[in-house]
């Protein structure tokens, strides 16, 4: 047996491979041009453990590591991602445009640790992980999820945190399993028929354990991005930057099945070469598609309301399949809610969700006060299930202070009205892990660094961010607090409790619905027919023969439906009624009406 331990560091004159195991000893590596260095290792092969030293100084992680059970400043350990048996076969996810999404954070999803008798449990995450998640499966197949979405799990420094400072971008975070615990939750989640994506971050890596500097041109101070150094996309030594990236994506589509990969805020992904990052990376997953027989797909985060990332390359686009609709959650959010703080300013009243409704984005080019800019561009032709619709992320959740859910800012007629709004739009609906019974278990933001100057900037940098909004600091979460961690754990149990259980149906009820309803999975927003009465605070749309009627006034409202035959699909509460052509709709209420 042997292993070929490959490396890019352009700039060393000498690379040792340094083997970690008994005995240790150190390796010579060759050039072999462009940068690469190599050695061939008889008797090395899976769980080998090794580092890599450049010109003599400490030994560093490989920056393509597989795996990092000791953490990002540990040995790296080869993986054989072909020993693994896979039973998933001729497994086909559904579509998007017949999608149901479900967001889940894999340390707070679940939180049996049985199968981990070597986690310290009393100063380790008390979370679960891979194999805890899969005693829920079941539950999200009764629900009617198509897919899950896993917020990302590349190795970061401690015990537990969002992911979205991964430092080891092809290594599984070791507190919630194995590589080999990966794929057995992906195989079981096939075996179910459910579709697994992964949320994956390019834009930037974090700070703490991060080594890709040592190795090569990996960040550039051309520009700068919010959470840490930016990419080198574009400037000396960017190929192999970005094929490291591309690389990155097709690996966890390949060795371990995942069937899409949702791309962290790409606006931060600042490329000015004639093919962009986005476009390489659709193009090169396209040919994975073909080579695989199975589909693939790709979905982004962006800002900047541009349709050209979601247009197919034919088109002069990017070939994204997806872009998660921010217009259209805080358009929702704020008509229930109505805060108007941030850059919810923008938005305000039922015309804006009318807007969406028909155009996916509400700003296409109009004036944004917010931005102090005009923003966005016309989505000509593209359809809804192009856009990921969603009352709540981890994002807008986790952007507020003490990280409230909707069912802790929303009474429960109008949580059922959010949920309804998402799951009849004709956009792909996501929901947030526990969403579809009003869990009350907030999801803030939390970290676990190390580093205690690390750790403080955190703080003080949340801190400053939310006294800007006028928040006093006691009422700010202490993210590097484990109990602000461990509130956001679920709790299971409460799905049978009121008035949790009669979420739980509502959301039963409406993604049942979708399912049997061709016209609410049809993305043609062109034939979305919206009304809206600002005065009366109703909204109403239509879906091919379904009508969706809401009522966020403070008294009862009276909708003649001008239709001969009308029937009452589905209501949000007893003292919604239809007499004739009549609904009655009673304040925060929504309707269903076959017309």
């Amino acid at each position: 047996m042997s292993h070929e331990f490959r490396v890019w560091a352009p700039d060393a004159k000498a690379v040792d491979l340094e083997l970690v195991d008994h005995p240790a000893r150190r390796v010579p590596m060759a050039s072999g041009g462009h940068g690469w260095w190599t050695a061939l290792v008889d008797g090395a092969g899976p769980g080998t453990g090794y580092l890599f030293s450049l010109d003599g100084g400490p030994g560093r992680p490989d920056p393509r590591s597989a795996w990092q059970p000791d953490g990002v400043d540990g040995p790296s350990r080869v993986v054989d991602h072909d020993a693994f048996e896979w039973h998933d076969d001729h497994v086909q996810p559904a579509p998007l445009g017949d999608a149901v999404l479900y967001e889940i954070h894999l340390g707070t999803f679940s939180t049996d640790t049985s199968r981990y008798p070597d986690r310290d449990t009393d100063g380790g995450a008390p979370g679960g992980g891979w194999l805890s998640a899969i005693a829920h499966l079941d539950h999200l197949v009764d629900l009617g999820v198509t897919h899950v979405e896993i917020m990302p799990v590349a190795t970061f420094a401690g015990r537990w945190g969002w992911g979205y400072d991964g430092v080891d971008l092809f290594a599984p975070h070791p507190a919630y399993g194995s590589p080999d615990d990966v794929k057995t939750f992906v195989d079981a989640c096939h075996a179910r028929g459910i579709g697994v994506l992964l949320d994956v971050v390019y834009n930037h890596l974090g700070p703490e354990g991060n080594h890709l500097a040592e190795f090569g041109p990996y960040f550039t101070d051309l520009y700068a991005t919010p959470w840490g150094e930016a990419v080198n996309l574009n400037g000396p030594g960017s190929t192999e930057v970005r094929r490291f990236i591309v690389d990155n994506a097709l690996m966890w589509l390949d060795d371990y099945h995942f069937d899409g990969l949702r791309l962290d805020a790409v606006h931060a992904l600042l490329d000015t070469n004639a093919v962009h990052i986005l476009e390489q990376l659709a193009t090169e997953v396209a040919d994975l598609t073909a080579t695989l027989h199975r589909p693939l797909v790709l979905i982004a985060e962006s800002d900047r309301n541009d349709p050209r990332m979601i247009e197919p390359r034919s088109a002069g686009g990017m070939g994204i399949d997806a872009h998660w609709n921010d217009d259209y959650h805080h358009a929702v959010h704020v008509a229930l809610t109505e805060e108007r703080d941030s850059y919810y300013a923008d938005y305000g009243g039922l015309a804006p969700i009318a807007e969406a409704l028909t155009h996916a984005y509400v700003y296409r080019g109009q004036y944004s006060e917010f931005r102090e800019r005009h923003h966005g561009r016309e989505p000509a032709g593209v359809l809804g299930s192009s856009f990921v619709g969603y009352v709540q992320n981890h994002d807008q959740i986790g952007n507020r202070a003490r990280g409230e859910r909707a069912s802790q800012l929303l009474a429960l007629p109008r949580l059922k009205v959010a949920a309804a709004l998402v799951l009849t739009a004709p956009f792909v609906p996501m929901l947030f892990q526990g969403e579809e019974w009003g869990a009350s278990a907030p999801f803030p933001y939390f970290a676990d660094h190390d580093d205690p100057d690390l750790a403080d900037a955190v703080r003080e940098g949340r801190l400053e961010e939310f006294a800007s909004f006028g928040w006093a600091a006691g009422d700010v979460l202490d993210p590097e607090d484990r109990s602000t961690f461990t509130a956001a754990i679920l709790d299971w149990d409460e799905r049978a409790r009121a008035p949790h259980a009669e979420v739980l149906a509502w959301y039963r009820a409406l993604i049942a619905l979708r399912a049997t309803e061709a016209s609410l999975r049809d993305g043609r927003l062109d034939l979305v027919e919206v009304e809206v009465d600002e005065e009366r605070s109703t909204l109403r749309y239509r879906r091919g023969d379904l009508t969706v009627a809401v009522n966020l006034g403070a008294g009862g409202q009276t909708l003649d439906l001008a239709a001969p035959a009308p029937q009452l699909v589905l209501a949000s509460a007893d003292t919604v009624s239809l007499s004739g052509a009549t609904l009655e709709l009673a304040p925060d209420t929504v309707a269903v009406v076959r017309t």
